[in-house]
Parts: C-alpha cells; structure tokens; sequence
C-alpha cells in the first residue's frame, strides 16, 4: 500500500502572521514623508496683499522661520510687498535684503530658486536705493547671486542669470561697476566669467562720459586681462566690453582705427594693445 507523504510544514500562528503586519506598517511609519511641492509663481502671478499694514510687521520674522516651507511662503510675500506695497517694504529693506541672501545659502533647491525669485523683484522695484545699504546687505546679495550663477544646478543656475540681467536693467551702470569689479579676479573661474558678463552688460549701457567716468583705462585693462581667462564665456564677454569701448570713444573720430590704435598703446602693455586692435580690426 503506497503511503502518504508527510507535509513537515506546519501553519503559522495567527501572531506570527500579525507581527508581519506591523512590522512592515512600522517600516512603512519611519520612512521620511515626501518634500512639499513648492510652486514658482512669476512676477505677474503675484496679487496684492489684502491687509499689508498687519502683515508687514511679521514679514521678517516668518522670513525667518525654521520650517522652509513657511519662508518660501513669506519669500513670495516679500516680493508681492515689492510689487504692490513698496512704501511698507522700504523702512525693513536692508533686514528682508539679509534673510534673502541666508535663504539664498540654503541647500534646499527650491528655497534657493525662490529667494533669487525675490531678488529680482527687489532689484527691478528699488533698484540702485539697494546701494545705499549700511550693512553691506546689497554687497552679500551680489555675492551670492554671482555664485548661484556658477553652479551646476541648471534651474538654480538659470535663475540667478535672470536676477543678474534683472539688476542690470534696473541699477545705474557706474555705481554697479565699481561693486561688480572685484569679481573679476576672483579665485573661482566661473564667478569671474559671470562677473565679466554682467560687467559687460552694464557697460554696453554706458556712455564715453560714463566709461571716462569709472576709468577708461582701467575698463580697457580690465577687459584686456579677461582676455586671457580660462573659460571663453570670460573672453567672450571680454571682447564685448572692448566693442562696446571702441563704439564709444571712436564715435566722433575720422581716423576711428588709428585713433583705437593710439590709445591702446598708450594704455596697455605692446602684446594686450595688439589684441584690442585685433578685435575692432574689421568694425
């Protein structure tokens, strides 16, 4: 008679199927929830503030607040305040100016990209009133944007750029040059190109008086050392500072190339005036 073979394997105890359970739903209970999705809302998206007299006086502090969600939140309000409630905005400036520059150092991505947000409205409503900072709010700002703009975060990268333009358009060239200069010989080769473009941009809005202003000499030699820098978007923007000097000071001359010539060799070692003259060769 054939047997039955024995099964050795015996149920599992209701408890042992019920610790499985919570087990996994403690498993599922420790994992860190999901970030909040953060909304960018543009300059044009942005509505007036339904009671800004109450609202103002708590703007610092909430910009100041250690859950990041609530500073992203108060970081639009700060730029609805540029935009609609500037006159309330203006006594608190300099300390809002300070807490966008510590959101700006964040790590999280979209704190950054929402404080660089704020910068540009700040920049396109106050403009060069961002100067007469006393403690050097406006100088840390630049500072940080200079270096958003060099990093590898494309989205983040992109928005500094766009506040850069953004305070070009809105601040006098001859004040911004004269803080925009320093960056040029900066240890960091990306700062140093992005300074030189913005550099560019600025003066491309200048005049011969503007230019001999700051320094027509020092702008040539600035953009004859940038010349020679490592990365082409250094030298590219180099060569368009030099365009835009020639444009400017052979404007009323004749002999336009043969006064270039003269002055570049007046002002700069033989081999940076033959570089010049090489640029504006076929102007």
């Amino acid at each position: 008679m054939a047997l039955k073979p024995i099964d050795n394997t015996l149920p599992l105890p209701q408890e042992a199927i019920i610790l499985g359970v919570n087990e996994e739903n403690k498993t599922a209970a420790s994992l860190p929830p999901a970030d909040p999705i953060i909304d960018y809302i543009s300059s044009g998206n942005l509505e007036p503030i339904s009671d800004p007299e109450s609202k103002i006086h708590g703007l610092v502090e909430e910009l100041d607040s250690k859950d990041w969600t609530k500073v992203c939140e108060s970081l639009n309000d700060a730029r609805r305040f540029a935009l609609y409630h500037s006159l309330l905005l203006f006594p608190i400036l300099e300390k809002v100016v300070l807490v966008v520059v510590k959101a700006m150092k964040n790590p999280r991505s979209a704190l950054c990209k929402t404080s660089i947000m704020a910068s540009s409205d700040i920049f396109k409503v106050f403009g060069d009133q961002l100067l007469d900072s006393t403690n050097n709010a406006f100088d840390n700002l630049l500072l940080q944007l200079l270096l958003k703009a060099s990093q590898d975060k494309r989205f983040v990268c992109e928005e500094a750029d766009r506040a850069l333009n953004a305070m070009v358009k809105s601040m006098t060239p001859l004040p911004l040059l004269n803080k925009l200069r320093p960056y040029v010989s900066h240890s960091n080769p990306r700062v140093r190109a992005k300074a030189a473009i913005t550099i560019s941009n600025s003066v491309s809005k200048m005049g011969l008086e503007g230019m001999n202003e700051f320094g027509l000499v020092l702008l040539v030699q600035m953009a004859a050392d940038l010349l020679n820098d490592r990365l082409p978007e250094a030298r590219e923007a180099a060569r368009n500072i030099v365009t835009c000097i020639y444009e400017a000071y052979t404007r009323n001359e004749e002999q336009k190339q043969e006064s270039w010539q003269n002055f570049c060799q007046s002002s700069l070692p033989p081999i940076h005036a033959l570089s010049m003259v090489k640029i504006t060769s076929s102007q």
